[in-house]
């Protein structure tokens, strides 16, 4: 009997059944799935007291079940071969027979469904726009339960089917399995075709070992090559010595189940639903050992997904964010925290429109409409690590240039460049940090890339000019659409490009016109190479007039003002597929090109969600060809491996209370993706800002990896120099604090850059056994160091704060708070963001002055966070900001430093001129539990400062960065 069900640890056993042993090794994996326990079928042993009348009984019972049994079984295998299949001539028997038979297999199939609870219910009917009722329903051979009443009124789109897979519905079996030099190699085959055209009958299935934490599983379809994504992942050489993992294999229906071997935890199981491999559906189910998911980007919700029959639409779309819609990039990736703190994560490596569906099973469903699946378990066990295995397949974050890690000011309507101007000498005299400027399409003559406004912007080159001389950047948007209505010979961008043959084609392979902001535009593909050399010499061409420093590429789904392009799209199974996933608009084409659409790789039906990543990719190669530095780009459409080449921000929010508490979630998403690089518009992009709300805002944008204050068009201005005196000052004081921790959150780059950390850290990261940190994202962490907790509600001087269990001190005093996993309620005055240091953390610190050009060579001031043993330690990374690959050609200083037993010492690891430059003048040390009687530095008696509140402070040391040293106390 085929059957599907939840599998927990101590129910996958090993069967022992075999495959033919002339041309396959013994089948030694395979589950046995349990039967309820009131429909053994196991014999029950007589004992000796039962009397003979008893026991003819028994036999006349078993006798009677057992003809049930094969009737059942009989019935089961009939629908099963049935289920599509249109009956054959001469098989209905007389009226009364055919109803007694019917009624018989009606109650049995109700049966069958009643028992699966709605938790475990997968949905056989999952298309939009339908009224699913029991005969549309029975067609596809499943089961129809209406919701109970309580549940009714939830939304059908996620709300517990009424439609849903019985156990036997048709699956795969496992025909063979053979050893390959990192894993097995099988073939699975199907029967009988389901309800989806272009079912493939025969699959492959190869499981790769590749390291001891993470396992690689690829099904295709051998026959025929599938749609792949092209990025670059490793290749495993050898199998995996200690895998962390076991396999178990069910033969018959096919199942994988994945189990951590430390524990026996059930990390992916596939057996509790049907697998479906169609040409353009293909659907797995996998039970979830826990209800605490993360990522699956990008959309807009809290950071702990919900399971509550939760639908996650991946098709990257231009839309303001809002809750339940598909945004504007695509990340099929989740990490899980299990039961203990273990943590695991998975990737479907698969770019395809796609829905991923969550419910209380707990229970999750990959829905996808083309490609292959081709995915990865990463085994942790801690988040952090997850994160690491996670970046090793799709590539480290790239170190980001320093001036990328200032404050970036932009708006939507600055109007001219002498406005833009303006903007920037009031927050220079106003004593406010800024280095980075930027503009929006205003700087474009009519729209068109590669051009300025002759008339209002034509002092923009005297303005990037000026910035430089003032040791600031500049940064301008494109977009992808190029201009398609000029004069032949008048737009050097369409005329070479159409010669060049780099456009996205039309189905009939005729250049693609779509609508966007400069009127009828084309689409670059760049997926042709032949694309990116066009790029490169377009902006090498226009630097030559506005030498630009970085690049902001936005509108790059690609968005598209028409649903699809001016002469519409054809209609067949690409751009109306036999399943469309819950995108918004109901269409693939839905704002933007058509799915028919031809690129040099592949229809946009498959390239659709890369096509922000590959412009990325383009757009970074260009600036280190054009600057010969570390390039900054900043991409509103991402995909996996975009933190390679870009940062993101995270859209069109606005200035709202909830979009500023959303956006943490966010950024925290974004750092599990391998963007750390990310931030959000701060203020809000749309709507009238509100003075309180930016003044928090910015203390919040303050500790964004990036951050950027931007706003709309005719929107009131909202830098910081527009608001009271008051407000002012707050923001001013923020955004020092934020450069004042530059040597910190460049080393946080570096490690991100470099082990595939995160930067922006959510608290579980660092309290994995803390279940209580598991859903907070209304405060974060910077490393492990460094805990932010901002004001995200109006008209309040307060703010609640958990505290996982440690000693933490109030940055700004020293004063120290011990906790047993606590909340506290903490004083936060409008000009306050609170910030605590965890103990046993040292983290490098510098003054700060109005750009990171003229901060990052002021001397260091040390702050440390002693343990309740008196232990801490930290570390600096240091190089010249912008050279590229500083780390891969040992251009860099690297320090570490511990204290222990009343001794800070320094250890010099790695050292280059650059570091030669710097200085430590002075050092704070919190939880000093009595006052010294004196303080050496080098053995060097120095003077000190002893504070009440236990803190310990040096000034005036002078000490060299790249010589070891050491400061005592006793």
């Amino acid at each position: 009997m085929v059957s599907y069900k939840r599998l927990n640890p101590e129910n996958v056993q090993f069967s022992g059944a075999l495959l033919s042993e002339e041309h396959h090794r013994p089948f030694q994996e395979d589950v046995a799935v349990p039967q309820p326990d009131n429909a053994s079928l196991l014999p029950r042993r007589l004992t000796c007291s039962i009397t003979k009348a008893v026991l003819i009984l028994g036999c006349l019972l078993l006798l009677l079940f057992g003809g049930w049994l094969l009737h059942t079984i009989y019935w089961l295998r009939s629908t099963s071969s049935q289920a599509h299949r249109a009956p054959a001539p001469g098989q209905a028997s007389g009226p009364a027979v055919q109803a007694e038979v019917n009624n018989s297999v009606i109650t049995a199939r109700s049966n069958a469904c009643s028992i699966i609870p709605e938790g475990w219910r997968f949905d056989c009917y999952p298309e939009r726009g339908v009224v699913v009722n029991r005969e549309l329903c029975e067609a596809r051979n499943c089961c129809f339960i209406p919701a109970s009443s309580s549940a009714r009124s939830k939304s059908r789109k996620n709300g517990i089917p009424w439609c849903f897979y019985p156990p036997d519905f048709p699956s795969y079996s496992l025909v063979s399995l053979n050893d390959t030099s990192i894993g097995l190699k099988g073939a699975l085959v199907k029967d009988v075709k389901t309800y989806y055209p272009g079912d493939i009958l025969t699959l492959e299935m190869e499981i790769r070992h590749e390291t001891d934490t993470r396992l690689h599983v690829r099904i295709t379809d051998p026959s025929s090559s599938r749609f792949e994504v092209p990025i670059s992942v490793p290749t495993a050489a050898k199998k995996a010595e200690n895998p962390q993992y076991i396999i178990e294999l069910s033969k018959q229906p096919f199942g994988l189940v994945v189990k951590r071997r430390s524990t026996g935890t059930v990390l992916l199981n596939t057996t509790v639903a049907p697998l479906f491999y169609a040409d353009q559906f293909l659907q797995f189910s996998t039970t979830l050992p826990t209800r605490f998911i993360y990522g699956l980007g990008e959309h807009r919700s809290t950071f702990l997904h919900s399971v509550q029959w939760n639908t996650l639409t991946m098709w990257a779309r231009d839309v303001p964010p809002m809750e339940q819609t598909n945004l504007y990039g695509a990340h099929p990736f989740y990490l899980a925290m299990e039961n203990g703190g273990d943590a695991h994560g998975f990737f479907l490596l698969n770019s395809n429109a796609m829905d991923v569906v969550l419910q209380p099973g707990p229970a999750l469903t990959w829905r996808t409409i083309g490609g292959i699946l081709d995915f990865y378990v990463f085994l942790g066990p801690d988040p952090g690590s997850v994160i690491e295995q996670y970046v090793d397949v799709i590539g480290h974050p790239a170190m980001p240039i320093y001036w990328a890690l200032g404050y970036h000011l932009c708006r939507w309507g600055y109007k001219t460049s002498n406005a833009t101007w303006e903007v920037v000498k009031n927050m220079r005299n106003n004593g406010i940090p800024q280095d980075v400027q930027w503009n929006d399409i205003d700087y474009m003559d009519q729209a068109k890339d590669f051009t300025f406004d002759p008339t209002n912007f034509n002092t923009l080159p005297d303005l990037v000019r000026d910035l430089h001389a003032h040791n600031q950047t500049y940064v301008m948007i494109l977009d992808p659409g190029i201009s398609s209505t000029q004069p032949e010979g008048s737009y050097w961008p369409f005329d070479e490009g159409l010669k060049r043959g780099v456009f996205i084609k039309d189905a009939e392979g005729k250049t693609l016109i779509g609508k966007v902001w400069p009127g009828l535009t084309a689409f670059p593909d760049f997926s042709n190479e032949v694309t990116h050399e066009w790029w490169y010499e377009n902006l090498k061409r226009f630097h030559e007039k506005v030498p630009f420093d970085g690049l902001w590429i936005d509108m790059n789904e690609p968005s598209n003002f028409l649903d699809g392009s001016t002469v519409s799209c054809p209609s067949n199974n690409l751009e109306n597929p036999p399943y469309t996933p819950g995108v918004l608009g109901g269409l693939l084409r839905s704002k933007t090109v058509c799915a028919t659409a031809l690129q040099k790789l592949s229809t946009h039906y498959n390239l659709h969600n890369l096509y922000g990543l590959m412009e990325a990719k383009a757009t970074a190669s260009a600036l280190k060809r054009i600057l010969a530095k570390r390039p900054f780009v900043i991409s509103r459409s991402t995909f996996p491996s975009h933190g390679l080449y870009s940062g993101h921000w995270l859209g069109d929010n606005r200035s709202l209370w909830k979009d500023l508490y959303t956006s943490i979630a966010g950024m925290l998403t974004f750092n599990l993706l391998g963007i750390p690089l990310v931030g959000a518009d701060i203020c809000g992009f749309s709507e009238e800002p509100q003075e309180e709300l930016c003044v928090r805002w910015t203390q919040l944008g303050a500790f964004y990896p990036f951050a950027r204050n931007h706003n709309s068009l005719d929107m009131e201005p909202q830098d910081p120099t527009v608001f009271s005196p008051l407000a002012r000052t707050a923001m001013k004081q923020a955004l020092l604090l934020r450069y004042s921790f530059f040597p910190f959150l460049y080393t946080l780059f570096h490690h991100a850059h470099v082990k595939g950390h995160t930067v922006a850290r959510p608290l579980m990261f660092e309290f994995p056994k803390d279940i209580e940190t598991y859903g907070i994202d209304r405060q974060f962490l910077w490393g492990r160091s460094l805990l932010v907790t901002p004001v995200l509600e109006p008209r309040v001087d307060h703010v609640d704060g958990y505290f996982p269990e440690g000693l933490w001190y109030d940055y700004y005093t020293g004063d120290s708070v011990s906790s047993k996993g606590e909340k506290f309620h903490l004083s936060a005055p409008l000009d306050k963001i609170n910030l605590h240091l965890r103990q046993g953390s040292v983290i490098p610190t510098q003054e700060p002055k109005l750009t990171l050009w003229v901060s990052n060579g002021q001397p260091l001031h040390l702050v440390s966070a002693l343990s309740d043993d008196g232990s801490a330690s930290g570390d600096l990374f240091w190089d010249d900001g912008e050279t590229i690959d500083t780390y891969e050609t040992n251009q860099y200083t690297y320090v570490v430093f511990n204290i222990s037993q009343n001794v800070m010492t320094s250890h010099v690891l790695h050292s280059n001129q650059e570091g030669s430059f710097i200085t430590i003048d002075s050092t704070s040390f919190y939880g000093v539990r009595e006052k010294p009687s004196r303080v050496l530095v080098n053995s060097k008696e120095v003077p000190f400062l002893y504070r009440d509140n236990q803190v310990l402070s040096v000034a005036n040391l002078g000490l060299g960065l790249i010589q070891n040293f050491t400061i005592s106390w006793m």
